[in-house]
């Protein structure tokens, strides 16, 4: 865990150090507010420890600077000069503690314990939120509106979809947002990428299998399946299914019932099923790849998301987006990107679509300066 120490008198600072650093902990300090926010800005720190009676920016405004900007860091307030009064006040603004100079060790160590859990929470709480609501597509674009008017019509339904685009395009944003408009929305959300499951496994990854239907199988597991049923499924990259397992999810699809590897016993399911791939599906099957059958059966909608070349519109909010989002998950207040840096953005040719874009600002982020400049951009992608 790191830790921030700032107070002007030096002694306390280097006793602070030495305590918390004989605990195992990381610590760097700070000897008035001025520094310490400048410092916050640069670096993440879990716990600030922060005296409020300082020269020039007090404690008072280095808290209401973290916590104004969103900054993850817990705040604990020191003062020698501390009241009743004052301590409400710290913590109204938010302060997950206040000590009162002399500082008592014991009390000190346990409340930076507990702060530094306060933030691992706040951090997996987070990052939970990220995974069961990150479903939010950023832009503008004509061709966006399309996609959204599109999943609006299609997600209270139960039918089936078949989202097509190239590479980081998105196609897992369009599935996730369709189940979360959806009436299964309370019930399970499976993913399953096709294409990272060996083909010897992806039978038994989606219908289960039986204990001691084949040798690693020590005990019975159910398949995907089984743990969406009552909500989706999504099918990742399904052109990259064997035509065996197409034929399993086929009769899934036709009857609503399948049977785990080394059973003959049907399992009824209720599950929405939605596909995606960034192969041209005609092509497959006009080569052998892929059943055209399936095909009809997955394609009730179709939905092509468009590239990122074909909705450079979006990318000046796209870029503003991803810069909050990677500078709060550092517990950082975000840092802009000039005019001319999101220009010479809108201007590249974009392979790897959304995606890639993600990470050029994570890098700009990380190499360039405060704003990121033309240069930067010139310099670095």
């Amino acid at each position: 865990m790191k830790i921030l120490v700032v107070d002007d008198e030096r002694y306390i600072r280097n006793s602070l150090k030495e305590i918390l650093g004989d605990e195992g902990y990381e610590v760097e300090e700070a000897e008035d507010g001025a520094k310490a926010v400048e410092m916050i800005d640069k670096e993440h720190y879990d716990v600030v420890l922060c005296d409020i009676k300082m020269p020039g920016k007090d404690g008072i405004e280095v808290l209401d600077y973290v916590t104004g900007q969103g900054i993850d860091s817990v705040m604990v307030m020191l003062s020698g000069h501390g009241d009743i009064q004052t301590a409400v006040d710290c913590l109204k603004k938010g302060a997950f503690d206040y000590l009162a100079k002399p500082l008592d060790l014991n009390r000190l160590l346990i409340t930076v314990k507990n702060a530094g859990d306060k933030n691992t929470l706040v951090k997996d709480n987070k990052v939970l939120k990220k995974k069961v609501y990150g479903c939010k597509m950023v832009g503008s674009s004509a061709a966006l509106a399309n996609i959204r008017a599109m999943i609006d019509k299609v997600a209270p339904t139960d039918a089936r979809v078949l989202i097509t685009g190239a590479n980081g395009t998105g196609k897992e944003l369009v599935a996730r947002s369709i189940h979360a408009q959806s009436l299964r929305s309370a019930m399970p959300y499976i993913e399953v990428n096709c294409a990272a499951i060996p083909s010897e496994l992806i039978e038994s990854e989606l219908f289960g299998h039986e204990k001691g239907s084949f040798t690693s199988a020590i005990k019975q597991h159910k398949g995907k399946f089984e743990q969406a049923d009552g909500g989706t499924l999504f099918l990742d990259e399904i052109g990259d299914m064997s035509l065996a397992a197409q034929a399993k999810v086929l009769r899934v699809l036709q009857e609503k019932k399948l049977s785990r590897v080394g059973s003959d016993k049907d399992i009824q399911v209720d599950v929405r099923v939605v596909a995606a791939t960034n192969k041209d599906l005609a092509k497959e099957i006009a080569e052998g790849r892929f059943r055209e059958d399936l095909y009809h059966r997955l394609s009730v909608i179709l939905i092509k998301v468009p590239s990122l070349d074909d909705r450079r519109e979006d990318i000046p909010e796209l870029v503003n987006y991803f810069a909050e989002e990677i500078c709060s998950e550092s517990g950082k207040a975000a840092v802009p990107f000039s005019p001319e840096a999101v220009k010479l953005l809108q201007a590249r040719h974009w392979p790897g679509n959304i995606r890639e874009l993600r990470n050029v600002v994570e890098r700009l982020l990380i190499l360039g300066g405060n704003p990121v400049s033309a240069g930067d951009v010139e310099s670095f992608v």
